[in-house]
């Protein structure tokens, strides 16, 4: 459950982008996910709020994700993670980011301080009482801020099938490239806020590594609205064993108006 926590929460990007006119989101917009394994029983939930806040005298969106087992397994693993990026408000990118889980007693306190300018990441792992300097990418991403930057800066008007991106991402104390190729539109239908709808989408899969997790290095799949908003609406993963999927189950604090078609 939690490689396909990681990935849920930056969800999409594009390639051939253009700048939008106008913003996907606003602060007080909020997602909520169940996520279910194997298409059959709840796993767990997820949560995304993004607020506007002020970060060492600088605009900022401040966004936390939580995520948490549910129901009989989080009687035998007890997941509880909480992640948070601090994100300048004009250029989208990164200040702070923090991630401090506990995933079945396997724990982590990490806080990174990016430095864009100097392109650097301070470190800090509270649970070892370390702190390193790594040098970073050219307007790196952590794995929140990257979700909002493409929503909020990349038309999607101009991508065609096949359509692959590269990222900068940095994640605890590496560099690595993120990945996605867009498969196209499809109409899928959902349950949001109580009530079952269809939702014009753009299908992505992002590549992951093959191995101990995931079947294959194309193993996910996920959708997203195809409207001003960008919401993440699904996210499926085959595994090693069995499956995963997160669902969005309801929403508040839109920007734009969401267009759907009542079931």
């Amino acid at each position: 459950m939690k490689k396909l926590l990681l990935i849920s929460l930056f969800f999409f990007s594009f390639s051939s982008p253009k700048v939008q006119e106008k913003s996907a989101f606003k602060g007080g917009e909020w997602f909520k996910f169940d996520m279910s394994y194997s298409g059959w029983f709840k796993a767990g939930e997820a949560t995304l709020r993004v607020n506007e806040k002020n970060y060492k005298g600088k605009s900022v969106y401040h966004v936390v994700g939580k995520g948490k087992t549910t129901g009989l397994i989080n009687a035998f693993f007890k997941i509880r993670d909480r992640y948070e990026s601090f994100i300048d408000v004009n250029t989208g990118l990164p200040y702070k980011f923090i991630r401090k889980i506990n995933e079945g007693g396997h724990t982590k306190d990490i806080e990174i301080e990016f430095n864009q300018a100097q392109q650097k990441a301070i470190v800090h792992n509270k649970k070892r009482k370390k702190i390193t300097t790594v040098a970073t990418e050219q307007d790196v991403q952590d794995m929140m801020s990257a979700f909002y930057y493409l929503r909020n800066n990349y038309d999607t008007n101009t991508i065609m099938p096949g359509d692959v991106v590269e990222l900068n991402m940095f994640f605890d104390e590496d560099n690595y490239g993120f990945k996605l190729k867009y498969l196209g539109r499809e109409t899928i239908k959902v349950n949001v806020n109580g009530s079952r709808v269809k939702v014009k989408t753009l299908k992505f899969r992002p590549y992951v590594m093959a191995g101990r997790v995931f079947k294959e290095e194309e193993s996910l799949t996920l959708w997203v609205s195809a409207d001003k908003n960008k919401i993440p609406l699904k996210v499926q993963a085959n595994l090693a064993v069995g499956s995963l999927r997160a669902d969005l189950v309801a929403f508040k604090g839109l920007k734009h108006s969401f267009e759907l078609e009542f079931d």
